[in-house]
């Protein structure tokens, strides 16, 4: 069945976009999961990288082919709300308002886990990271499989997440079974992580589903955690540094508009006399007063989705520049907002300018 398929350094490459072999791919996907392999698959946000979610050795795939952290948790993917009943303890009636109106959706619900979900899923944790993915491809992977995926971005651990089956190819070739090309990801960013074993709905990690809708939702407050550092992390994103390009990344944010381009203008004008060629990582409105070797333009600062689902496939792109030092633009933390700042926070580590 292998010979059907192109491999690209080693993994096998699934094109869903033909419509007469999309079955096919999916099918020929389902039968890698089932034996305890992985592939990696498109949802709304960034691709995945699955592995049988109630399976421990094919777990334990995933933090291998990802280097990633043995302490950090992973999502359980979903296709039918039903499937929290084997996964969680008890299921609270704001999991079904939430579920009722976000799923399918980038909105992930942490939840007490029963026993049948293996420490290596939950990173030794109490709780289960669960959601229902939006994307069609993701969601028949889910029904054909008939059983849980858990799923992080399909990326090597620290890297921009993929929103593209060529970025996961470029990370992981080889250390994969096959990945699923379903297009690019519609939303670019990853879920929104909401406690909900709290006294109070905690977010984790901020996303396209946003603190003020969720508070909508429940009619009640939804905070938003600072990890302290001190304990194994309850969610994806919140320990290590993440989305980080190869160049190292200056984030410039402040609230007047002015005085970021100006703060931007003298970075760049002193990494360029130390003779490093720098890239600007700057919205549409922006780029005009700038120069730089490099200027990539991550869209309007009017349209924060488009911003946020650029985000990952631009710093990639940074990456394939002779770039030495990347200079990116803050923008205002509201809304989507949110979460664009903490993933280009996170890129950017220790190397935030405020002004």
């Amino acid at each position: 069945m292998t010979g059907k398929w192109p491999q690209k350094k080693g993994t096998i490459y699934l094109d869903a976009g033909n419509i007469t072999r999309k079955k096919q791919a999916i099918d020929y996907a389902v039968s890698i999961i089932r034996r305890g392999g992985l592939v990696a698959f498109p949802t709304e946000t960034v691709y995945g990288l699955g592995a049988d979610a109630l399976n421990p050795q094919a777990v334990l795939k995933i933090y291998k082919a990802k280097g990633r952290p043995a302490d950090n948790p992973l999502i359980v993917h979903i296709a039918r709300e039903s499937e929290l009943e084997q996964l969680v303890e008890e299921i609270p009636d704001d999991a079904y308002r939430l579920a009722s109106k976000f799923w399918p959706g980038p909105l992930t619900l942490i939840l007490k886990s029963t026993e049948k979900v293996p420490l290596e899923t939950t990173a030794g944790l109490t709780t289960v990271a669960i959601r229902m993915p939006a994307h069609p491809l993701a969601l028949e992977l889910l029904e054909a499989t008939k059983r849980p995926i858990a799923a992080p971005s399909a990326n090597s651990s620290g890297r921009p997440s993929p929103t593209m089956a060529e970025h996961v190819l470029a990370d992981l070739s080889g250390k994969v079974d096959a990945v699923i090309d379903g297009g690019s990801c519609r939303v670019g960013l990853e879920s929104t992580v909401l406690d909900l074993t709290q006294k109070e709905p905690l977010i984790l990690r901020p996303g396209a589903v946003t603190q003020e809708e969720l508070a909508a939702c429940l009619k009640k407050n939804v905070n938003q955690a600072v990890y302290q550092g001190d304990s194994p992390p309850p969610s994806p994103g919140m320990k290590y540094r993440h989305y980080a390009p190869r160049a190292p990344l200056f984030l410039v944010n402040g609230e007047k508009e002015d005085a970021v381009k100006a703060a931007i203008a003298a970075l760049c004008q002193k990494f360029r006399r130390q003779g490093r060629k720098v890239a600007l990582l700057v919205s549409a409105e922006h780029a005009p007063y700038h120069e730089a070797d490099i200027i990539e333009i991550l869209g309007s600062r009017d349209r924060p989705a488009e911003l946020s689902r650029r985000l990952f496939m631009s710093l990639r792109l940074l990456d394939d520049t002779d770039a030495e030092v990347i200079i990116a633009e803050g923008y205002p933390e509201k809304g989507l907002g949110v979460a664009l700042m903490n993933r280009l926070r996170k890129a950017a580590g220790e190397n935030i300018i405020c002004v």
